[in-house]
């Protein structure tokens, strides 16, 4: 893995905003144009500066948080907190930072692909500052996150609450991109619940905690498991992820194992040492554990005799509505037969709910020997991921 400066490449022309989106659909650059997988040593509004319009399909972004701190922080037995006192997290004024983060979200908006989307994470010192940046830019705020820390570190003077969470914003390019969200990707990962835009989640610690002589070899290291649901989320393999403050490579080492590519910016040089040592050693998921839930606006078409043909569901097979009020059997053609009738699963489940219409495929459930009752769309499911090309 290379540490390189890039070449600055021929900005797309557009005459008017729906000019420049149709432009940008017609000439994204191609992987050879960018500088994948590899970390752009330098001040990075410089190195996005030096990057296509239109290239990357996410940017996620851990900008510095401008604590403001007026002093050391001791705990109550006296010995002293390892809080962030860097050089890069310090700014005179808030005009200043302003300035600083309006200068690399500009840069982010004219790299990312129409689209494309951004995740910004930050505490209550410079989130807000950073989110009204991030609308007065024209992105579409699409969710805030909160990460809940399992494991905060006390308020040890005892004059606040505990500062035990940190927001994400979400956002599109613009208003009406059509961004990536696997939610059934999401819904799968929950236990078959829908996500909520609460994550609970540690904070780094253990094993993963990087370190060097001792110490610590980032004060703010985010854990791997937020920037893969991030990522699992909102981006799809093959896909160019953008890290502006890219520190000790977390979204390099979690993208190389999802499959995805990384473009990484950072100006110090012993965080790049860090990174690259990591990233080298991520090992990257088997291709076949790449295939993830699709959503249904997203799949491919499957007839419910197609599941009947394959082995899937057999005839005969009783399916019920999920509280056991109606049952209906399988038949070899696909269709549902009940005591009074014989039709689609969809027109089947229409027909005893007295309704318009009805998804059969989350009406109707199948009873599972380990799992319970399950829709039959987790069989749907099933034949997507074992026929995806």
């Amino acid at each position: 893995m290379a540490v390189i400066d890039v070449t600055k490449t021929q900005a797309l022309k557009g005459q008017s905003k729906t000019a420049a989106r149709k432009a940008a659909a017609r000439n994204v650059p191609s992987h050879a144009d960018l500088p994948v997988n590899q970390i752009l040593r330098g001040d990075c509004i410089a190195s996005m500066q030096k990057l296509p319009d239109a290239s990357v399909d996410l940017v996620f972004a851990d900008p510095p948080y401008n604590l403001q701190l007026g002093g050391d922080l001791f705990r109550p037995e006296g010995s002293m907190v390892d809080a962030v006192d860097d050089d890069w997290d310090k700014f005179d004024t808030f005009a200043a930072y302003d300035k600083f983060t309006r200068a690399w979200l500009k840069e982010a908006r004219r790299i990312l692909k129409p689209d494309g989307a951004l995740w910004v994470i930050g505490s209550y010192h410079n989130i807000f500052r950073v989110g009204a940046a991030i609308q007065d830019l024209g992105f579409w705020v699409l969710n805030d996150v909160v990460w809940r820390k399992s494991n905060p570190m006390p308020n040890f003077r005892g004059t606040r609450f505990t500062n035990a969470h940190e927001t994400l914003i979400w956002a599109s390019r613009e208003e009406n991109a059509k961004y990536t969200f696997n939610y059934r990707a999401m819904k799968t990962l929950n236990d078959e619940l829908q996500m909520r835009s609460d994550w609970l989640f540690p904070i780094c610690g253990g094993q993963e905690r990087l370190k060097r002589d001792g110490k610590k070899a980032h004060p703010t290291q985010k854990p791997e498991a937020l920037i893969y649901r991030v990522l699992l989320a909102t981006t799809k393999k093959g896909d160019v992820v953008l890290d502006p403050f890219f520190g000790t490579g977390t979204t390099g080492a979690v993208a190389k194992r999802l499959g995805r590519d990384w473009i990484g910016c950072e100006r110090d040089e012993g965080y790049i040492e860090v990174a690259e040592e990591r990233i080298e050693a991520a090992l990257p998921l088997d291709e076949s554990a790449l295939k993830t839930m699709q959503s249904p606006r997203s799949q491919p078409r499957v007839a419910f005799g197609t599941l009947v043909e394959t082995g899937y569901i057999a005839p005969g097979t009783a399916l019920h509505d999920k509280k056991r009020r109606w049952k209906a059997v399988v038949q070899a053609d696909g269709s549902l037969v009940t005591d009074n009738d014989q039709g689609s699963i969809h027109k089947m489940g229409a027909v005893l709910q007295d309704a318009a219409s009805c998804n059969g495929w989350t009406f109707w459930h199948f009873d599972d020997p380990e799992l319970g009752m399950k829709p039959v769309d987790a069989l749907r499911q099933k034949y997507l991921l074992a026929t995806e090309p």
